[in-house]
């Protein structure tokens, strides 16, 4: 077995389950943290209120519901890796957030929801990486209380790549794309988000939202080389890339940062919607 197939979880997520890939989603999560706190503030999250992180991850989004929520509120996050929710738990309380939980649940196999309803239901970048995504959504909006929001932000790939182009990005893309999407992905969730709210009966989110971000290639290289290696062992099992071809893609990068390092990468947008459930009557 080679170590890309090693490395490539078996449950069909195109991402890796490296403590290198972790440590990318931990940074990733840092950037869109001014992104995701603006959403907060838009639908009014306060002291004492209940919230699921859903696809937790390393529970860095639960670390800034735990913030504003309080000792008074509860964070509950959920997730299917349970080794890095157990280790986002532990972060969270060594860093004195003892109002959050973590419960191993898988939202596409119909796993109870501990600790439903909650005032505000949120998720990043899930919905991205399941074919199951209006029905998992749905049981997102099953999971919020009365006069509650549901709040989601997720990718949109389209805008993501190097300007002028370089042939060692645009293979790199080429590749991260075909692998999300032999895993299932859907590269433009987030553009489709008011579609997926219709389509699951929520009706029309109460307000959208989109964020993005540009950094010069001399440090953006490592956001795009960090992505593609985590996603190498889905590429290569789907016929996608090899490994000497990937190995060559990297090197590539690696030079073109050092020949233009000013040049502008842009990421991939995240938009966002949100929805509030009325009240019971």
């Amino acid at each position: 077995m080679s170590s890309a197939e090693a490395e490539r979880p078996q449950d069909g997520y195109a991402l890796s389950r490296t403590p290198e890939e972790y440590q990318r989603l931990r940074s990733q999560a840092r950037v869109w943290e001014p992104a995701t706190g603006r959403l907060f503030d838009q639908v009014a999250l306060a002291p004492g209120a209940t919230c699921l992180d859903a696809g937790c991850g390393p529970g860095e989004t639960m670390r800034l519901m735990a913030q504003r929520v309080g000792p008074s509120g509860h964070v509950t996050g959920v997730d299917v890796d349970a080794s890095l929710g157990a280790h986002a738990l532990a972060m969270l309380r060594d860093a004195g957030h003892h109002q959050c939980d973590f419960a191993r649940v898988d939202l596409t196999a119909g796993d109870p929801v501990p600790g439903a309803p909650f005032d505000l239901v949120y998720a990043r970048l899930l919905l991205y990486h399941l074919p199951q995504r209006v029905a998992v959504l749905r049981r997102l909006w099953d999971a919020v209380a009365p006069g509650g929001h549901l709040l989601v932000q997720d990718y949109d790939m389209r805008s993501c790549g190097v300007l002028p182009a370089l042939d060692s990005v645009d293979e790199l893309l080429r590749v991260m794309l075909g692998a999300f999407n032999a895993a299932g992905c859907d590269v433009h969730a987030g553009a489709r988000l008011p579609q997926l709210f219709a389509q699951t009966g929520i009706g029309s989110p109460d307000g959208t939202d989109v964020a993005g971000r540009i950094e010069p290639l001399a440090s953006g290289r490592a956001v795009l080389e960090g992505t593609f290696r985590s996603v190498m062992p889905t590429a290569i099992a789907h016929g996608i890339t090899t490994e000497q071809r990937a190995a060559a893609t990297v090197a590539a990068i690696e030079r073109d940062a050092a020949a233009f390092a000013d040049l502008p990468v842009v990421w991939p947008l995240l938009i966002g919607a949100w929805k509030r459930k009325p009240t019971e009557r």
